[in-house]
C-alpha cells in the first residue's frame, strides 16, 4: 500500500535510506535547494550533484513520477503561494505595486540577457544567417510563437526567412533542406522531443543550426552549432511567461539589428518596397 505524502519534499525524507549514494547527494541538494531546483533544467541540477542526467531520471521515477518536470511541479507546489512584499516602495498585494513588478521582472529580463549573450556567439550566428539561402525558424508551443515573431521581423528586409509549426512539416523541411540553409530553433528548456529530432537530422544533413535557450548544457544546446542564451527564471507553472519571452525577443532584436548593419543597402531597399506594398493596406 502506498504512504500518502503531504509533500514530495516528505517523501524523499522517507524514502531517502532506499537510495544509491548518487542520488542521495540529489535529495540532499534538492532539500537544501528546492525553490531553486524548480527553475533548474536536469543537466544543471546533474553538474550541481556531480552525477549524470540519466540519475536524475532514476531518482525522480523513485518517487512514482514520470519525469524530471512533474517533479519540478511537485517542487512548485511548496511555493506556489503568492508572496505580499514590497517592490519600488509599494506592496504586491496593490494593483500598484504588481504593475512595478511587472515593469522590474521584464526589465530584469532584458538586463540578464543582456550578460549572458556573448558577442562572438552573436556574430558567429548573424554569419550564418547573412550566408544562408533560406532560414528556417521553429519551436514548440509558446517558443513556437517566439519562432513566428523572428521570423515576421526577419521578413521585413529579406524574403529568404520563415517559420514553419507543425512538428511534421518541421521535420519534412528539415529533409529537404540543404547545406547552404539553416535552422533557428526556440527551446527555452532545450529539452523538448520536437526541437531535438529537427537537431539531430540537421545535424547528420551539415545544415547550420542555431538555438536560443535558457540552458546551455541542455540537449539541445549539445546538438546546436550556436547557443544563444536568453534571461528569465521560469517555474514549471509558467508556460511561456512574459519575462521569458521578453527575454526572447532581446536576443531576436539583437540578432536584427546586427544583421541589418552588416546589410544596410540590400536591408534599406527591401524595407522600402515593403513599405510600398503596404502602403495600400492603411486607410
Amino acid at each position: 500500500m502506498e504512504v500518502p505524502y503531504a509533500s514530495i519534499l516528505d517523501q524523499i525524507r522517507d524514502s531517502y535510506l532506499h537510495l544509491t549514494t548518487a542520488e542521495q547527494r540529489i535529495a540532499d541538494y534538492v532539500l537544501a535547494q528546492y525553490e531553486q531546483v524548480q527553475f533548474m533544467s536536469i543537466t544543471q541540477l546533474a553538474d550541481e550533484c556531480n552525477t549524470a542526467d540519466a540519475t536524475v531520471s532514476r531518482f525522480c521515477r523513485r518517487l512514482n513520477l514520470k519525469g524530471f518536470n512533474a517533479f519540478k511541479i511537485e517542487l512548485a507546489k511548496q511555493t506556489v503561494q503568492q508572496p505580499v512584499d514590497t517592490m519600488d516602495d509599494h506592496p504586491l498585494d496593490t494593483q500598484t505595486g504588481r504593475t512595478h513588478r511587472v515593469a522590474r521582472l521584464g526589465r530584469d529580463a532584458i538586463q540578464q540577457t543582456i550578460d549572458l549573450l556573448r558577442p562572438e556567439q552573436v556574430l558567429q550566428a548573424v554569419t550564418i544567417l547573412e550566408k544562408a539561402a533560406h532560414v528556417m525558424t521553429i519551436g514548440a508551443g509558446g517558443s513556437m510563437i517566439m519562432a513566428s515573431e523572428c521570423a515576421h521581423l526577419f521578413s521585413t528586409v529579406s524574403g529568404k526567412f520563415y517559420a514553419v509549426a507543425d512538428s511534421h512539416l518541421q521535420m519534412s523541411a528539415v529533409a529537404t533542406m540543404s547545406k547552404q540553409d539553416a535552422i533557428m530553433l526556440f527551446s527555452y528548456s532545450g529539452a523538448t522531443t520536437n526541437g531535438l529530432e529537427a537537431l539531430e537530422l540537421a545535424k547528420s544533413r551539415g545544415i547550420p543550426t542555431l538555438l536560443v535557450t535558457r540552458f546551455p548544457k541542455s540537449p539541445a544546446a549539445r546538438l546546436a552549432d550556436v547557443v544563444l542564451r536568453c534571461g528569465s527564471s521560469e517555474g514549471p507553472f509558467q508556460f511561456g511567461s512574459v519575462p521569458a519571452r521578453i527575454a526572447q525577443l532581446t536576443v531576436i532584436d539583437i540578432l536584427f539589428q546586427e544583421y541589418c548593419h552588416r546589410n544596410q543597402e540590400s536591408c534599406a531597399e527591401n524595407i522600402r518596397l515593403i513599405a510600398s506594398a503596404l502602403a495600400g493596406k492603411h486607410v
